[in-house]
């Protein structure tokens, strides 16, 4: 195998690729690895961890078609510090040659027989808009379990509802919800699929450019064990979770008597003021909601006190609720606007933080108890 490609192109093709390697139970070595193919003018890299596939496409100008699987982390960490412009790779049995201009490095490869046969990537079943896919996945992944104790949690929703899809993600703690509208049916049989997070994080990472044109689009075809995700020259293949989400409807009230209407950046830059005393993940931040403001406070036994009252507007019975102040400021800076409605019960049901003008977009939180 030999190609040249300019390092830029490559450098990002090789990042990209190896996002999906990971040395986490690794059943080979090879999987620590990414495929290189050349064939005629054009270059394939693909990395995975039989989980997660990415695979990426790109020109090159092909001086003999062939196969090697490199080391993911070190090819792409030569190629990144190589000078700019032309990058030859030549590769044989046992080794692959990185040169450019006076730079040359060789490295040991791995058996290409030991890298697991991938199928191609499906085509696309429908195309989903990628500006609004990116700003549904911003506010909606953070919410998502990071305990592989609970595997379920671990996945973000899809799910087809109305006229559109909704996306949504639970920790238990805290509840993500996004309907993305104007999208096409989904595919057949995918009305409901549960979509590892770590694979919408790795999509995140593709969409800001190729989110830029709203003609843009990221194609979506699924089967019964896994889901593809296609932007521009890269694909992004990923097994689903088997099992039944949560049933999330239950936990939304249909009402709410208590609404505090505030600034976002004000309410965010307060909660980073006095969230500076929390030590640790079980500090919450009390909220005493009145007519004309909140007050903010932090007491920490070993540190001290904070408070800070901002500007707001409420209705209903005045009421202190604590949240974590973590928590808290992921779903405020989820809202899109420049304000935002914390909507509330009563100090120990689930409250929920939402833009008064968009009503596509909620975040569930559950209080603190505090005595």
């Amino acid at each position: 195998m030999k190609f040249r490609c300019e390092r830029d192109t490559l450098v990002d093709a090789l990042t990209t690729a190896s996002r999906a390697v990971t040395a986490r139970g690794a059943t080979t070595t090879t999987l620590n690895g990414v495929r290189l193919e050349a064939a005629g003018n054009r270059l394939t890299v693909v990395g995975t961890d039989l989980d997660l596939t990415v695979r990426v496409e790109v020109e090159a100008i092909g001086l003999d078609d062939g196969v090697v699987v490199a080391p993911a982390r070190l090819a792409a960490d030569i190629v990144r510090a190589l000078e700019p412009g032309a990058v030859t790779m030549e590769g044989g049995e046992d080794e692959v040659e990185i040169s450019a201009a006076r730079s040359r490095f060789v490295v040991r490869t791995y058996p290409v027989n030991d890298f697991p046969v991938l199928p191609d990537p499906r085509p696309a079943q429908v195309t989903l808009p990628a500006p609004a896919l990116a700003e549904a996945l911003r506010q909606v992944v953070r919410a998502a379990s990071g305990d592989d104790a609970r595997p379920l949690l671990t996945g973000v929703l899809v799910a087809a509802e109305g006229a559109g899809t909704r996306l949504v993600a639970t920790d238990s703690y805290r509840l993500a919800l996004r309907d993305v509208t104007g999208t096409d049916p989904l595919p057949e049989g995918a009305d409901q699929i549960l979509v590892p997070a770590r694979a919408f994080t790795e999509l995140q990472r593709l969409l800001p450019t190729g989110a830029k044109d709203d003609g843009d689009g990221v194609g979506f075809s699924v089967s019964d064990l896994d889901a593809t995700f296609s932007v521009g020259g890269v694909h992004l293949t990923t097994r689903l979770l088997d099992g039944r989400f949560p049933d999330y409807r239950q936990l939304i009230p249909p009402g709410y008597p208590n609404a505090l209407r505030v600034g976002k950046e004000a309410l965010l830059d307060a909660l980073r003021r006095v969230r500076l005393l929390v030590r640790d993940n079980t500090t919450p931040v009390r909220l005493s909601m009145r007519p004309g403001s909140v007050e903010l406070t932090v007491v920490s036994q070993e540190v001290g006190h904070a408070s800070e009252d901002v500007d707001a507007d409420y209705e209903g019975e005045e009421l202190t609720v604590a949240f974590n102040p973590g928590y808290l400021i992921d779903g405020v800076e989820a809202v899109l606007g420049d304000e935002v409605v914390l909507e509330t019960l009563d100090a120990t049901k689930p409250a929920t933080v939402r833009s008064p003008e968009h009503d596509d977009y909620r975040y569930l939180l559950m209080p603190v108890r505090v005595s």
